[in-house]
């Protein structure tokens, strides 16, 4: 089926959820197959299900509000929280601690429980998919103090890329900032980001991280934004900064 013929007859629920913010495309499917989601109050049993305007959707019985225009914040996220909509182990989340007023969003990718920095969160999950994928070219960049001292040879092997346990990384740019008794603080810049790709490295080179901070996602930097604040991105700015992208 063409994309024209699609959008005549609707929009697949699980983009609906997605663009909603309500999960993820996969996420959304998933949902669909355990049986929590209903459309016009019957069962939907297949993601290719078409969403028209006026539709009552519901998951897990509750009503989906129809999409809204894509948006976008800055939010500084402090560590402790781990960022998942719900924790099996009872930790805090970031959703459970974001400012009063926020809209239900999604992450774009992911910080670990004890890292901080800039996190994206959006209420489109096709936009977040798009943002998360290495085709984007967005770099990533971020300050690390890590314990002990940084040879040049292990720098020019970031440089390299490395395997570790199997998990072949990219090259990782990084540069030394400050050396304070035992620790050394590096500026580290990848495009992939695999998970704890960072951690990970730095633990083969014997170089234990002890602190990590997300300065940069892109052209969007955390600047000055206080710890545990959101900023909503301006409209234009995202435009212009993700092409293509559906108002």
């Amino acid at each position: 089926m063409t994309e024209a013929e699609d959008t005549a007859r609707g929009e697949r629920i699980a983009k609906f959820l997605s663009r909603a913010g309500v999960a993820s495309r996969r996420d959304a499917e998933a949902m669909i197959a355990a049986g929590r989601v209903r459309l016009n109050n019957e069962p939907v049993t297949q993601p290719a299900t078409f969403v028209k305007p006026g539709d009552m959707v519901l998951v897990d019985g509750k009503p989906v509000d129809a999409p809204e225009r894509t948006r976008l914040w800055r939010y500084h996220k402090p560590d402790g929280l781990v960022t998942t909509h719900k924790d099996p182990e009872g930790r805090p989340t970031v959703f459970d601690n974001l400012p009063p007023g926020m809209p239900r969003v999604i992450s774009v990718g992911r910080l670990d429980l004890t890292s901080e920095g800039l996190l994206l969160l959006t209420n489109d999950g096709a936009l977040a998919r798009k943002l998360e994928l290495p085709a984007m070219g967005w770099l990533r960049r971020y300050r690390v103090r890590v314990h002990g001292g940084v040879a040049p040879d292990k720098l020019k092997r970031l440089a390299d890329g490395m395997v570790v346990e199997g998990v072949k990384y990219g090259p990782i740019e990084a540069h030394i900032d400050s050396v304070q008794r035992s620790n050394t603080w590096l500026s580290m810049s990848l495009r992939e980001g695999k998970n704890r790709e960072i951690r990970r490295v730095m633990q083969a080179l014997e170089l234990p991280v002890t602190r990590l901070i997300r300065v940069a996602y892109g052209p969007f930097q955390l600047g000055t934004l206080p710890r545990g604040c959101a900023e909503e991105v301006n409209g234009k700015v995202l435009r212009e900064q993700v092409p293509g992208l559906e108002k």
